[in-house]
């Protein structure tokens, strides 16, 4: 019943199947002439492959969740430096119920030159006032798992759009 759409709607959110789609991909990561960045390709690691040269296999395929007026969904995190953040990443945790999920808040990092050359990363704020800043958005190129988890209702929202497969060393129980 996403984007409203309470009466005419047949069946499950496109939403919802879009993301329990990216939880089995996730659970079974593994190595395509369709949309690089469609939420259905496998293996996981299918969307920018070339960005896990340096990594191993990824094991997150991470997704932004836009709401019924196009903007993207947002949840609050706490960085390493004990910050309040807000972010628009997510990686699923888990799909239950009538679609409801557990996502991880992904924290959005940018790659910055650390001490000695070595490559450091730093938390982007993708605020702006009160608001989302998609210039800022653009800033963000590589994602780190947090803590922090919101459990959702994936009938509530209009749009998913898979952006990346990465290893985040997410354990699996």
């Amino acid at each position: 019943m996403g984007c409203g759409k309470k009466d005419d709607f047949k069946g499950q959110s496109c939403v919802c199947e879009v993301v329990r789609a990216i939880k089995d991909i996730q659970d079974n990561a593994e190595d395509t002439c369709e949309c690089p960045s469609n939420c259905f390709l496998e293996p996981l690691g299918a969307i920018s492959p070339s960005n896990h040269k340096k990594r191993k296999s990824p094991d997150t395929r991470v997704f932004v969740l836009k709401t019924a007026d196009g903007s993207p969904f947002h949840a609050f995190f706490t960085n390493r430096s004990d910050c309040a953040c807000v972010s628009i990443f997510f990686r699923v945790e888990d799909v239950f119920d009538n679609c409801c999920a557990v996502l991880r808040v992904l924290e959005p990092v940018s790659e910055c030159e650390g001490q000695g050359g070595r490559p450091n990363f730093e938390t982007v704020d993708i605020v702006d006032d009160c608001c989302i800043d998609l210039k800022k958005v653009c800033k963000v190129d590589g994602f780190r798992s947090t803590d922090d988890c919101i459990t959702v209702d994936l009938s509530c929202f209009c749009a998913v759009q898979c952006i990346a497969d990465v290893d985040l060393d997410v354990c699996e129980d």
